[in-house]
């Protein structure tokens, strides 16, 4: 199995999903972890209540620093996936070693507060960006050469809304 590390400043809301997302439609191939530059320390309620509207367990998760899974971490990251929304504008980590890396952006729902109604719409659009983005990964042909499957992971970054 392959190991996937979802990585956002704040490992509360987006990193959170994907890892979620992974978890519930990939186990049988992926290890699903997350994991933040900056944890806030929780998890994001929104982003709890969306993966639990869509039927996934949640007791994964947490929000938790990358120096967690960073060495001498026993397991070994095969895959690093940021999702930061605008490099420019956020913090997103950098990962020591050599995994595969890829860029999988999406904009941070956490920053919509209220209404109730736009914060729920913000995080359901987040769902539904990363659902898209992990179906697409779990449909890759792992039979291909791979730096074929490398440059596909990284192509899932530009599946738009």
């Amino acid at each position: 199995m392959k190991q996937v590390l979802f990585l956002c400043t704040g490992n509360s809301a987006r990193s959170i999903i994907a890892e979620g997302i992974l978890r519930h439609y990939g186990s049988e191939r992926y290890l699903s972890v997350s994991a933040g530059s900056k944890p806030t320390g929780k998890p994001n309620p929104a982003a709890i209540a969306i993966l639990r509207d869509k039927g996934i367990d949640t007791s994964f998760a947490r929000s938790k620093s990358w120096d967690e899974f960073a060495a001498p971490y026993n397991g070994t990251i095969d895959i690093v996936i940021t999702v930061c929304g605008n490099a420019a504008d956020e913090t997103c980590p950098v990962w020591p070693g050599h995994p595969v890396t890829a860029h999988w952006g999406v904009e941070d729902p956490a920053g919509v507060r209220e209404p109730a109604d736009a914060v729920e719409r913000a995080f359901a659009k987040t769902y539904d960006e990363m659902y898209r983005r992990i179906m697409a990964f779990l449909a890759l042909d792992t039979t291909k050469d791979q730096s074929a499957w490398i440059s596909d992971v990284r192509a899932i970054g530009s599946i738009d809304d």
